[in-house]
């Protein structure tokens, strides 16, 4: 009887390595996705600020909150799903050591 095609079944550990839960897993993309939706944000906010003042209409406090709103929005729009890779990219090498929980 080949042991090696028991992955999953209960009771027999094939790997030494900890397992983790699908909802710890889950968790930590979404984080992972929040990340890069922070990280998206700052840059659009460095990108407006190089931006020149002025047009048509007077900037007022109004303004700088939709703006600030709007940039969220994209930025979140931008890390669903695949994003741009930061947010992959930091789940794949944290996924690994999330461990049971003690």
């Amino acid at each position: 009887m080949n042991l090696s095609n028991l992955q999953g079944v209960p009771g027999t550990a094939t790997t030494n390595t900890p397992k983790s839960s699908n909802k710890d897993l889950q968790s930590l993309r979404q984080s992972c996705r929040d990340f890069e939706a922070i990280y998206v944000q700052e840059m659009h906010k460095a990108m407006r600020k190089t931006v020149p003042d002025g047009g048509l209409f007077e900037k007022d406090m109004a303004d700088g909150l939709y703006r600030e709103m709007l940039d969220m929005e994209m930025a979140k729009t931008s890390a669903a799903g695949k994003g741009n890779g930061i947010g992959e990219a930091m789940y794949q090498q944290l996924k690994g050591k999330i461990g049971p929980h003690k």
